[in-house]
């Protein structure tokens, strides 16, 4: 009887540290209505602005980029509808037509973004 209630104890914590590493991984996740601007920072690289408290990086597997400048439209979307992106597959990449596969997408520390040259700031 003890042990059964031991487990019970157990499962409980478990269940109650749900949110807590929910609300963690909410950090590595962003709203696609809160993007706002984007740099291109090279033929596979793109940089976008989070509402203004964060910077993304965008890593390309193809060179979907090249001969695009910071000012050209970016499509940037999510594929599943939600307005939600959390990992790489969740984001939809286009630029004049054609579109990008995403190879990488992480969020910058501050030093990052920090050392970023000024032309690749979003």
């Amino acid at each position: 009887m003890k042990i059964a209630l031991a487990l019970i104890g157990a499962a409980s914590a478990a269940v109650l540290a749900l949110p807590a590493q929910a609300a963690q991984d909410d950090s590595s996740c962003f709203l696609t209505r809160d993007m706002r601007n984007h740099t291109v920072g090279s033929d596979h690289t793109l940089y976008f602005d989070v509402g203004g408290r964060s910077v993304w990086r965008a890593e390309m597997s193809n060179n979907c980029l090249a001969g695009s400048t910071s000012s050209d439209p970016i499509v940037l979307r999510d594929r599943g509808g939600m307005g939600r992106i959390c990992h790489k597959i969740d984001l939809d990449v286009g630029v004049r037509g054609m579109r990008c596969i995403v190879d990488s997408l992480a969020k910058l520390t501050p030093a990052e973004v920090a050392a970023l040259p000024r032309k690749m700031k979003p």
